[in-house]
């Protein structure tokens, strides 16, 4: 998970448990306040009765009419029972409602003073009321609907707001985290793209200091040390095999000219083609690594356009001097777009390295001296296909074919050093073209080179 999403993700949940926690506290505490509001209320309609009786010397028909035109719409299924000091019901409202209760809940009153609890759908209250003369317990039971719809109300409306709000946090979250995020995200793009041929990309820094740019300024200056001992290393490279190669050449022509002179018989004139075959391979391997060092130097960024099929024509004629006996396969697609494909804006020294190294190597690891070369056309592709019969590279092998120094378990009894596709696919990246290899048929070597039109 993305440090992106795994902020938006914590900072939501963190805000729906909250909102959730609130809700639920906010439900409970009105839920309570409901509950004492109404309870208030029956105390007063309890009382209310008692007082009345008192102040009334006698129970008759003229007492409960006064008692119920007290009570009457003051509360819904309202039920009101009085005892006196015997526990004797001397007063029950005219309703039907019915309340469930025992001379132990009397006695209870009368230790307690007040009680309050839940029968069914019913809340109960009772008191005990102590006067000079009496004593009288009430009992009034009743259904706070109205208090009860204000809070079904209130739950609804705490889980469409928590419903909608969270959804909306979520979206906000997600929103607002990948705008903040976004400066990071360009970072990540930009490093991303760095390699080897451009190390003197940097990271735009913007005005205000925040954590990115900091990260960003102490990545430049990383950059900026890397560059410096990258080109160090290449300079070291290139000055190196450039004073290599005076020696080897001078050595090269002493080893000639004395295997052409009369003065050193057969033994000696095969020890020193070995030799020269040695120093041969010295000088191309040296040759090697000054194009590796230099593929990346300005002098080399040259935009001319070239047309492919003469460079690949000039490749050929030069692999037929150094290998005669190899035959190569000539073969042009048609395709309407095939003339504008076939000029590519680059250096022209630079992709006939890269044709001469994949025909050479088609060559040193064909079977039967011979090589395919097909170019096509493939949507804004132009593709030289150049395939061989052979020993074929397994799939681990395959993964680190363009590695410096790296050789198949095809290459036993072959001369090389393993660049040459190295360089080949380096000269390929500043082109912007790539290079593919496959098996498609047993035995079957295919390189592609896919150039974008």
């Amino acid at each position: 998970m993305t440090l992106k999403n795994r902020i938006s993700l914590l900072v939501s949940l963190l805000f729906t448990v909250l909102f959730g926690l609130a809700s639920t506290l906010i439900f409970i505490l009105y839920a309570n306040f409901r509950k004492e509001e109404f309870r208030d209320r029956l105390e007063i309609k309890a009382l209310s009765n008692i007082k009345l009786l008192v102040n009334v010397k006698e129970v008759d028909s003229q007492l409960l009419k006064i008692i119920d035109q007290n009570s009457i719409n003051q509360l819904y299924d309202e039920k009101t029972l009085i005892f006196d000091s015997n526990y004797k019901l001397i007063y029950s409202s005219i309703d039907d409602a019915k309340i469930n209760w025992s001379v132990a809940d009397l006695k209870y009153l009368k230790k307690h003073k007040t009680f309050f609890k839940q029968q069914g759908d019913y809340e109960v209250y009772g008191v005990f009321y102590d006067t000079n003369d009496k004593d009288f317990y009430a009992l009034i039971s009743a259904t706070d609907n109205y208090g009860k719809r204000k809070l079904l109300y209130l739950r609804y409306l705490l889980i469409i707001s928590y419903i909608f709000f969270t959804a909306l946090c979520w979206i906000m979250t997600s929103f607002t985290v990948k705008k903040a995020m976004k400066p990071l995200g360009a970072f990540h793009q930009k490093i991303k793209k760095i390699n080897e041929n451009n190390l003197d990309t940097r990271v735009p820094l913007k005005s205000n200091k925040n954590e990115i740019d900091l990260i960003a300024t102490e990545f430049n200056f990383m950059m900026d040390r890397i560059e410096v001992s990258y080109q160090k290393q290449k300079e070291f490279t290139a000055h190196a095999s450039h004073e290599l190669r005076t020696p080897l050449s001078r050595i090269t022509s002493q080893i000639e000219n004395k295997i052409t002179g009369n003065e050193i018989d057969s033994s000696s004139k095969n020890f020193l083609n070995t030799v020269l075959t040695d120093v041969n391979q010295l000088t191309e391997l040296i040759h090697s690594l000054l194009i590796l060092s230099k593929l990346d130097n300005t002098k080399y960024e040259n935009k001319e356009a070239h047309r492919l099929d003469e460079i690949l024509f000039t490749a050929i004629e030069k692999l037929n001097k150094s290998f005669p006996d190899f035959v190569i396969l000539f073969e042009i697609e048609e395709n309407e777009n095939l003339d504008a494909a076939l000029e590519i804006r680059g250096n022209y020294k630079l992709l006939e390295i890269a044709i001469s190294n994949i025909l050479k190597n088609a060559c040193v690891y064909s079977d039967n001296k011979q090589a395919k070369v097909k170019i096509s056309c493939e949507g804004q592709n132009l593709i030289i296909a150049v395939s061989n019969t052979g020993k074929t590279l397994d799939e681990k092998e395959q993964e680190n074919l363009f590695q410096p120094f790296m050789r198949g378990k095809n290459s036993d009894g072959t001369s090389g050093f393993g660049l040459g596709l190295r360089i080949v696919q380096r000269i390929l990246t500043l082109h912007k073209a790539t290079i593919v290899y496959s098996v498609p048929d047993k035995n079957t070597n295919l390189f592609q080179l896919i150039f974008n039109f």
